[in-house]
């Protein structure tokens, strides 16, 4: 089933989705291959895409190499593809091209919640209005109020912490949210299964049984089977706020549903010039454009968040869990949209037909647009699908890292 892509206020070029310094960037991604039927590992630089198969069987499976830079960059001889051609492609949703997939394939899909104070406090706000976003705008000036005006700069787990925590209980306000937002533990779940996000240019997916909704622009960081990040994308922790509203315990119907994940353009891969000090300060900007000319912009800085990189990746990974294909881990947003669309109080919610840019200068762009789930394409390709086919195509498959004994 293909959804024609009119409803896009403008179709992004290859410069619009490549990051600003794509010139000095290691840049991996998933194509589907109209030739081979199936999914393609590939790197991309500047005009040229390459077909790493021959390497590689897996995204999970190159993450995994240790000499992983100079594994890509002496595969990057002979281009496959041009680069232009498979974004112009994606953003025209046409399956009879080569198109961009999702960067990632077997890695689990992590998320942390909470991880900034100002979306903190509109999770608590959520809670409280029990996913009416008409009591909102009260319980917001009440939650304020009670925080002397903001809890900006209070560290989670700290001496400051417990004694906003003991503030917050007197004024009856405390929360599930705020426990996770500046107790001694972040939360963590699974955001999706393996193999079922979307890419750049797919449509994203509103159930018909939610009425409060929002994306949620987020860095995404990718970290291998030894709980090393060796790289990051964009991502849209695509939210059901009435869902989650209603209780903390229907995380997963709010966060799990067909395309509720979204992740691109490309994993750019760390290097010399580009590390996880980089993305310290990165800026994460979104763009919602309606059909009907709604406009609403933001930004999540990640410099802001509560809680280090690291941190989140060892309260995913370490003794107590593992994952031997890695992980994707999407490390929270800034941004909780409280602009009124339409009715006053009742805030932002998505319509059918929106479309989503989530950008920053070293990662590109991610950019999809908002349907009806349950007339989305349906997810069908799975990882019966996905081995069926590298045995097919005879992939390149390396040794496992676990086999050296590491």
């Amino acid at each position: 089933m293909t959804i024609p892509s009119e409803n896009l206020p403008q179709r992004l070029t290859m410069r619009d989705v490549l990051p600003e310094d794509a010139g000095n960037a290691v840049l991996i991604g998933r194509v589907w291959d109209v030739e081979t039927r199936g999914p393609r590992v590939a790197a991309f630089r500047g005009e040229d895409a390459f077909d790493l198969q021959p390497i590689t069987a897996t995204v999970s499976d190159l993450l995994e190499s240790r000499t992983l830079l100079s594994d890509v960059k002496a595969a990057m001889t002979t281009p496959r593809w041009r680069t232009a051609d498979i974004i112009d492609a994606s953003m025209s949703r046409d399956p009879k091209r080569p198109h961009l997939l999702a960067p990632v394939d077997l890695q689990v899909i992590k998320a942390c919640g909470v991880t900034f104070v100002d979306s903190m406090i509109e999770r608590v706000i959520e809670e409280r209005s029990g996913g009416n976003p008409q009591k909102a705008a009260d319980i917001r000036g009440r939650v304020g109020a009670a925080l002397g005006g903001s809890l900006a700069g209070v560290r989670p787990g700290s001496k400051e912490a417990v004694e906003a925590k003991k503030v917050l209980i007197e004024e009856g306000l405390w929360s599930q949210y705020l426990e996770v937002g500046i107790g001694p533990d972040p939360e963590v779940f699974t955001k999706a299964p393996v193999l079922s996000s979307v890419g750049t240019g797919a449509m994203i997916g509103i159930p018909s049984f939610s009425s409060w909704n929002n994306p949620e622009p987020e860095l995404v960081l990718l970290v291998n089977s030894r709980g090393a990040a060796v790289g990051a994308t964009l991502g849209n922790d695509v939210n059901l706020r009435d869902v989650e509203g209603r209780s903390a315990l229907l995380l997963g119907k709010a966060k799990d549903n067909n395309a509720s994940s979204a992740l691109g353009p490309f994993i750019r891969v760390f290097d010399e010039d580009f590390t996880l000090e980089t993305l310290r300060t990165e800026e994460i900007l979104l763009k919602v454009q309606g059909p009907d000319g709604y406009l609403l912009t933001g930004n999540s800085s990640v410099g802001r968040i509560s809680r280090s990189f690291e941190e989140l990746i060892s309260a995913t990974h370490g003794d107590h869990h593992q994952y031997p294909d890695g992980f994707a881990l999407y490390t929270g947003t800034l941004f909780a949209p409280t602009q009124d669309r339409g009715e006053p109080g009742r805030g932002f919610t998505h319509q059918m037909g929106d479309t989503v840019e989530i950008s920053s200068s070293h990662l590109g762009t991610l950019i999809n647009e908002v349907g009806p789930t349950e007339e989305l394409p349906r997810w069908s390709y799975g990882i019966r699908d996905l081995l069926g086919y590298l045995q097919r195509t005879g992939s390149a498959m390396t040794q496992p890292a676990s086999a050296s004994g590491d």
